[in-house]
């Protein structure tokens, strides 16, 4: 008994007690148990809960990702909930930062458990983290369903995702596979019976097999010979440059012009009185500071108020306070004055505004509701700005709406005209629709080609990240509608963007290594 005191007192293994005391709570070599060749790694308690733990590591490293790829949306993940909880937050943010430390969390748990494999001793995981385990399991598959539910075009954003890191995550994933190489020869080696090392090694093999082979199936449009690629998409801006200054203003399409934009897009409301002005919401409450002026009419439909009182409202306070974009970076005290001070504006004053800097203009026009005064002349009050008092260049301007198009056509002839969905290129062409403006979900590099043999070219929105624009770029899409054009402008070239020469260079080669490292790994 001294001696074995003595032994425990002396022998110290500093690694495996920091291994199984992060694990398992078990600092004391005593409390360990090292695992008998031909033996089981684990009790059987343990082996049925270790699978969860693998489950919960999947889904954590599944949530992870489709939420950071889901950055583009983040701005409208974010105003959907101020619609509904009724006060601004960057929750887009707070989710991303808990989809991160859940991952950390069991990708710790999972390097402890293979390091504790490898060492040979038991594995039993402590009461705390079983618990972890089951809210990581929780809280990522709820997730995940709510995203399914209520954000079924994220799935989409995913999918085109993988256009661009696929060959990256191909990668990554051989990566991980030559680690758990070792574990799983280990094991493999200590089995004292031939069908426990087939189970052990056949689906790690399986596995393997599929993904050295996966790229005979893999599509990337930004991988491309040498030449082929188009020119770099037109750069318009969303509401302006919305990241730079509060949106729909003249500071914002200011911004955007500073940065190089070559459109403008906005949101047109008639006020009460006639006038029309730009504002995206229905209500004034997000944008503006309505609730200090008229603390009794923050609901009231924007477009029942009139120009005069909305001449009182500021358009830039809200902006300084909410921060509304992950990642927008501070402003010069100069820029900050500049926001404070912003009104809302008028569709003349941007028309105006567009023209002197030769700019394009979109923009999605509103409909007055039922009693309001213009509901009937709201197309032609808008027709009478843009001909009559801004007169703006005819060709600047893409005209969106749809049910009054054939009027339009024949009162202001020289508009270019944009359609919001796909149809079939004949009856574009019987309407003289001369660009889509279509959802970036939407996007299709074989739908731009036929589109753009018609002389039909394609604009996406809202494209905000580089990878996407990237995927754009590389589908030939000829312009996006952005709130980023002070970053996507300094794309030289897509990111992702190789030959097919190169891929298969990188291919071979991870494949090659990896059946290298893996073969020696089992050999030793």
């Amino acid at each position: 008994v001294v001696r074995r005191r003595l032994l425990q007192r002396y022998e110290h293994q500093p690694f495996i007690s920091c291994l199984a005391g992060f694990y398992s709570c078990r600092w004391k070599r005593y409390q360990r148990e090292r695992t008998e060749p031909g033996k089981c790694c684990c009790s059987m308690r343990e082996c049925m809960f270790f699978p969860l733990l693998v489950t919960a590591f999947c889904l954590s490293l599944v949530f992870l990702y489709t939420w950071g790829e889901g950055k583009n949306d983040y701005n409208g993940f974010d105003w959907y909930n101020y619609g509904n909880l009724g006060f601004w937050f960057l929750w887009s943010l707070l989710i991303l930062i808990v989809a991160a430390v859940l991952f950390a969390y069991t990708s710790l748990l999972m390097v402890l458990a293979m390091c504790l494999l490898a060492e040979g001793q038991q594995l039993y995981l402590h009461w705390s983290h079983k618990i972890g385990t089951f809210l990581v399991l929780g809280f990522t598959i709820s997730s995940l369903f709510a995203l399914s539910i209520l954000w079924r075009d994220h799935r989409k954003t995913v999918r085109l995702s993988f256009q661009v890191t696929a060959p990256y995550l191909h990668l990554g994933a051989i990566a991980i596979m030559v680690l758990l190489s070792w574990p799983v020869a280990l094991h493999a080696i200590r089995a004292d019976k031939k069908v426990i090392q087939v189970v052990i090694v056949g689906p790690y093999l399986a596995i393997l097999l599929f993904l050295f082979l996966i790229p005979l199936g893999m599509y990337s449009p930004c991988i491309r010979e040498k030449g082929t690629l188009g020119p770099k998409p037109a750069l318009i801006g969303h509401r302006g440059a919305p990241m730079l200054a509060p949106e729909n203003t003249e500071m914002s399409f200011l911004k955007t012009i500073e940065h190089g934009g070559d459109g403008l897009e906005t949101d047109v409301t008639i006020s009460y009185d006639g006038v029309p002005f730009l504002m995206h919401d229905d209500t004034l409450r997000r944008t503006t500071n309505i609730h200090e002026v008229y603390p009794n009419e923050t609901g009231k439909d924007a477009s029942f108020f009139s120009w005069d009182s909305l001449q009182k409202l500021n358009a830039g306070t809200w902006f300084i306070k909410n921060k509304p974009f992950v990642g927008m970076g501070s402003l010069s005290k100069a820029d900050q004055n500049q926001a404070m001070n912003q009104s809302i504006y008028t569709l003349s004053g941007f028309l105006r505004l567009a023209d002197s800097h030769n700019k394009l203009v979109i923009f999605d026009l509103y409909r007055p509701p039922e009693s309001h005064p213009y509901r009937h002349l709201w197309v032609r009050k808008v027709l009478d700005v843009i001909l009559e008092e801004a007169k703006i260049k005819r060709h600047l301007v893409l005209w969106l709406h749809n049910s009054v198009r054939a009027f339009v056509q024949s009162v202001a002839p020289g508009f270019q005209h944009a359609m919001g969905r796909k149809e079939p290129i004949e009856d574009l062409l019987k309407q003289n629709i001369d660009k889509l403006n279509l959802v970036y979900t939407d996007m299709s590099s074989e739908d731009i080609r036929k589109y753009a043999e018609a002389n039909i070219t394609t604009n996406y929105y809202v494209v905000n990240e580089p990878w996407l624009y990237s995927l754009a770029w590389c589908s030939g899409a000829h312009s996006v509608t952005t709130n980023a054009v002070h970053l996507l402008k300094d794309l030289s070239q897509p990111l992702f963007l190789m030959t097919p020469r190169q891929y298969n260079i990188m291919w071979i080669l991870t494949d090659v290594t990896s059946a290298f490292l893996i073969s020696l790994i089992f050999a030793l």
